[in-house]
């Protein structure tokens, strides 16, 4: 057996290990590009998600206070009735009469 190791061999390993060295900065960049890319896509999504949820919380906020709106007079009118109902004297009655159609006269 020979000690000593071919100069073909110790060349093609060397060559291997600079290919190797000389490749490790563009996968490092490119690793890097990716990871920054993948995140601002990420906050992009989220951004889109955050305005989506905004959207459907200022809908709801807008549908409950038209509904509020909606029901006021039904809420009052209802108010009136039991007041009637317990009323015992006429001024008590033409009070609420009077409210009544006050809110009543808003409306239209």
């Amino acid at each position: 057996m020979a000690d000593t190791v071919s100069t073909q061999v110790t060349d093609a390993v060397t060559q291997a290990n600079v290919k190797v060295l000389a490749e490790s900065p563009a996968m490092s960049l490119s690793n890097l590009y990716q990871t920054m890319s993948q995140s601002l896509s990420l906050s992009a999504q989220n951004a889109v998600t955050a305005q989506q949820q905004s959207n459907i919380v200022h809908q709801t906020t807008t549908t409950q206070g038209i509904s509020l709106l909606y029901s006021i007079d039904t809420a009052a009118t209802a108010s009136a009735t039991g007041k009637t109902l317990r009323a015992d004297t006429p001024d008590m009655l033409a009070n609420i009469l009077a409210v009544v159609q006050a809110l009543k006269n808003e409306k239209g």
